[in-house]
């Protein structure tokens, strides 16, 4: 048991710290104390003593040296069950430090500040604080360390009720604390790494912030948690980019989530208004309002309804229990045929009075509301796991447009067929590889995910449009990547296809290119092909 005589308190944040002070003093603590806090202890009338006058060495460097003196170290590092230890503790005037009370300098908040400086954040990055937390949670048998606010109500129980703090508790403690301060490092270094535009540094080094935890991962025998990038979060303080928060149902699920990301990237990749429906990370249907005139913050009624309804004809036996996502403003209406069926997840930057109304009316359907849904196409980077290791990318936040393809056959597109390809091609890039897609000009027709060939991937699509009821002839198709073989293209030709949008880049496009030729259909190349394992 560790019973708390001395103590150090030193803090940034000030949360919660003369309460405990307090409770210190009357349990007859000596209390140490530097700058800022001391001065909140003294404001307050608790008795504490400056840690200058504790060393005989004054605070110098603006602050930058107050706590690095061999009498703050040795109180913490010493283990008072070891004769020399204590001998050389007792010979050079160190009294042991029983709990140290430290949090650290604001350096998130500070690179949160628009327009900060380099010099301000560097000046922020505390070096006193981790040195004697980690110092102290080395030591957890005869250190207790505490910081995080959180944890001072607990002490304070543990000392009335136990006389003081467990070995067990300390450890767990110091356990926080050395979490604490690898994610202090982690977020400098993420920052520093990111100024110098160094994605992928010799050493990589993350830190992520637990949201919540999970009731289960991907299958129910699976423990899971929800967490998020700390330095991501740092800066969206300034920058206004929340992600996205929850209006009403049940929580959301590890599964929820994943296919939630699919969601809004799909839908967010959406040249025009509209919605996209996801099943097990793959699109199995996305429309969009047929006029290109209409903005995303004045979708005239009824227009984003009918894109549902396009989207859901693709595929309404797998539409049944996706998640939802649109890109703009959810009307009631659309939340009227959304309601028709059963889902899981609906996704939206904002709903109107009324929608919101009817979406509440299923009770445990998850409401999401999207906050800066451009955030999603770019500036992000994914990290995967193998058993050897991690692999870390750029995410796949291109989006070439009509303007970039390459016309390779004898037949060239009009502007609308142009714009039906690059409709094709946004949606494609976001269905798991190998990829292959049938599209109008403003809605998916039949959708083929995930087959290990790309002719089983035409096979699937055009079977899943005859389910549907959807007529392929005069339709345009997309591929995620090159057609090795013509196969491919002719089974699209045969299913009705105009025009095909692929990446290029096979030894044989020549021979999908005279295929084409033969069929009189169009196809483009745009140089870039769009895996998604």
């Amino acid at each position: 048991m560790i019973q708390i005589k001395r103590a150090i308190l030193s803090v940034s944040d000030k949360t919660g710290i003369v309460e405990l002070a307090q409770f210190l003093a009357r349990n007859n603590v000596e209390i140490l104390s530097t700058g800022g806090t001391l001065q909140v202890l003294q404001d307050a009338g608790v008795a504490a003593r400056s840690i200058s006058e504790y060393t005989g060495f004054p605070e110098i460097m603006d602050g930058r040296v107050k706590t690095l003196h061999p009498k703050i170290h040795g109180g913490l590092l010493g283990l008072r069950d070891n004769p020399d230890h204590v001998a050389a503790m007792q010979q050079n005037g160190i009294e042991g430090i029983d709990l140290l009370v430290v949090n650290l300098y604001p350096f998130a908040e500070t690179i949160a500040k628009e327009g900060v400086s380099l010099a301000e954040a560097i000046e922020n990055i505390d070096i006193g604080g981790p040195t004697m937390l980690r110092a102290g949670a080395k030591n957890y048998g005869h250190t207790v360390v505490l910081c995080d606010p959180a944890d001072y109500p607990s002490l304070q129980d543990d000392m009335i009720a136990k006389g003081g703090i467990t070995t067990e508790r300390s450890l767990q403690l110091a356990r926080r604390v050395f979490n604490h301060t690898a994610a202090y490092d982690a977020m400098i270094a993420g920052y520093l790494n990111e100024l110098s535009h160094d994605h992928f540094p010799d050493r990589l080094t993350l830190t992520w912030r637990k949201v919540q935890d999970l009731r289960y991962g991907e299958n129910p025998h699976q423990g899971a948690a929800y967490y998020r990038p700390a330095l991501q979060l740092a800066w969206e303080q300034t920058e206004g980019l929340q992600g996205f928060r929850q209006l009403h149902g049940k929580e959301l699920s590890f599964n929820n989530l994943l296919d939630t990301a699919a969601a809004i990237r799909t839908a967010c990749a959406l040249p025009r208004a509209g919605i996209a429906i996801i099943k097990h990370l793959n699109p199995c249907g996305a429309a969009m309002v047929k006029s290109p005139d209409v903005k995303l913050d004045n979708v005239p009624a009824g227009d984003l309804q009918a894109a549902f309804l396009a989207a859901r004809a693709c595929d309404a036996v797998s539409a049944f229990g996706g998640i939802i996502a649109s890109n703009c403003a959810m009307d009631a209406d659309t939340a009227e045929s959304i309601i028709e069926n059963f889902a899981e997840v609906i996704v939206a930057p904002a709903y109107s009075a009324q929608a919101l109304a009817v979406l509440e009316s299923k009770k445990n359907l998850r409401i999401i509301q999207l906050q800066n849904p451009a955030r999603f196409l770019s500036g992000i980077r994914e990290i995967r796991t193998i058993p050897t290791g991690a692999l870390y990318q750029d995410f796949d936040s291109s989006f070439l447009g009509a303007g970039d393809f390459k016309v390779v056959t004898e037949k060239k597109p009009d502007d609308e067929t142009l714009q039906a390809l690059e409709f094709a091609w946004r949606i494609c890039k976001n269905v798991k590889s190998n990829a292959i897609i049938f599209t109008s000009a403003t809605a998916t027709l039949g959708i083929g995910a995930g087959q290990m060939s790309r002719i089983d991937s035409v096979e699937i699509a055009v079977s899943k449009s005859g389910k549907a009821g959807l007529d392929l002839q005069g339709s345009v198709a997309a591929s995620d990547a090159f057609f090795p073989f013509r196969d491919g293209l002719d089974a699209l030709a045969k299913a009705g296809a105009r025009a095909v949008v692929q990446p290029g880049g096979s030894v044989r496009d020549q021979e999908v290119i005279d295929a084409a030729n033969e069929h009189g259909i169009v196809m483009v190349f745009t140089g870039q092909r769009h895996f998604l394992h």
